[in-house]
């Protein structure tokens, strides 16, 4: 009697050992020259000016963190919504329609509070706004 267990092991210590050998084989045969070139920071062979620290908008967190959250909800409700029928015949509009409901109550709460708190206010710029003035 063999355990399946065995062949579960026998696959992660293959998944592991593979690509760690490919890395010490890779460590031991690459050349290595050490030189100042291969540490600068890659412009296109442009000479770098200013500082490599760039402030990105939160905004763009904030609009792809609510895009995925509402990307799932979809993923979520989809299913659901094909086996409504079926599933009010077998337990009744009560149980099925009252746990989707709660659902989409803390999703709109939270679009709620998104909203209230400038989470989906895009920030406009200076030229966006000028023009928008003429």
């Amino acid at each position: 009697m063999s355990n399946p267990w065995i062949a579960v092991g026998a696959l992660a210590l293959v998944g592991i050992a593979i690509p760690m050998s490919m890395i010490a084989v890779s460590t031991l045969l690459r050349p290595s020259v050490p030189e100042q070139g291969k540490r600068a920071i890659y412009e296109s062979g442009e000479v770098p000016t200013g500082s490599t620290r760039i402030r990105f908008n939160i905004q763009y967190y904030m609009i792809a963190l609510l895009f995925v959250v509402f990307d799932i909800e979809t993923v979520l409700i989809f299913p659901w919504a094909l086996i409504y029928s079926d599933a009010v015949a077998e337990f009744g509009l009560t149980r099925v329609l009252g746990p989707m409901l709660v659902f989409l109550l803390v999703l709109v709460i939270g679009l709620g509070w998104a909203w209230r708190n400038g989470a989906v206010r895009w920030v406009s710029s200076e030229r966006a706004e000028l023009k928008s003035q003429l």
